[in-house]
């Protein structure tokens, strides 16, 4: 085994580099001075006492006195045998604090499970990228359906929500968007890509409000800020399946008298048209 592993071994031992390095030198010789240390093993002067002195104290080596100072390394059976131990008595110490934080945090726990807040199923937000992100979570764990009213102001709009195109692929996938959404022709291909990648979608001159309906299980959906604005939104999200239902049950009659994409589509140019 050559020098370099055997200085990773010694450090997964427990030595510092310097002081395996330092270790090893004194090993190939009854014993030198600090000086022949250092430049045998390549630790700085500066630093060759302070290593010489802690491997002293960890019982790896010893010192000779004399007109100078001389060090010797301890067998190397006797040496590791020491770093072991010293690992051995961590792992004790270890294991009873463990013992002892479970069986204090213990009885907390299970104290804790008796006390539920009343509202956990009701989630608030208000941040824009917190807004995404849960709305990115929610589409990622969609197991059989989603039902979307999708109106301004967009926290993802759907020409950059490449998450719900592959929902789509292999979901039922429904939504009812606001006509304005087909002024924007960006925003306009974006439907389309939804489409042509296997949502079903109508259009309605208004929807009622930001709508998502999951599994028939959770809804997000949003409110406007009455003082502030369209462009102000709280967001909530609820896990509660009879509220899913019912909402359903709104969506499902909106749905019913929305446009087709053509239909829409060939509406809004008409109107571009006639006001031209």
């Amino acid at each position: 085994m050559d020098a370099a592993a055997l200085v990773d071994r010694l450090v997964r031992l427990g030595l510092t580099t310097y002081e395996a390095r330092a270790y090893l030198a004194l090993v190939r010789r009854d014993a030198y001075t600090a000086a022949q240390v250092a430049r045998q093993s390549g630790v700085p002067r500066q630093r060759i006492y302070d290593v010489l002195g802690t491997l002293v104290e960890k019982g790896l080596a010893s010192t000779r006195p004399g007109n100078v100072v001389k060090y010797a390394a301890i067998a190397p059976e006797l040496a590791i045998e020491r770093l072991v131990a010293t690992h051995r008595r961590g792992l004790v110490d270890l294991e009873r604090d463990a013992a002892e934080v479970a069986t204090t945090l213990g009885p907390e726990f299970t104290a804790g499970q008796t006390h539920s807040d009343p509202l956990d199923y009701i989630e608030i937000l208000r941040d824009r990228g917190a807004i995404n992100e849960r709305f990115a979570e929610l589409q990622a764990g969609v197991k059989r359906e989603i039902l979307v009213f999708t109106k301004p102001p967009y926290a993802t709009p759907p020409q950059e929500n490449d998450e719900g195109i592959q929902v789509s692929r292999t979901h039922v996938a429904r939504s009812v968007y606001e006509l304005s959404i087909l002024d924007d022709p960006a925003t306009t291909e974006g439907v389309r890509r939804f489409v042509e990648a296997g949502e079903e979608a109508r259009f309605a001159e208004e929807v009622p409000l930001k709508l998502v309906i999951i599994d028939e299980s959770i809804v997000m959906f949003g409110m406007q800020d009455p003082v502030a604005g369209p462009s102000e939104l709280t967001i909530m999200v609820v896990e509660h399946p009879a509220l899913a239902r019912t909402l359903k049950i709104s969506f499902q009659s909106v749905w019913d008298h929305g446009l087709t994409f053509e239909q829409a589509y060939d509406l809004r140019v008409n109107r571009r048209t006639q006001t031209a």
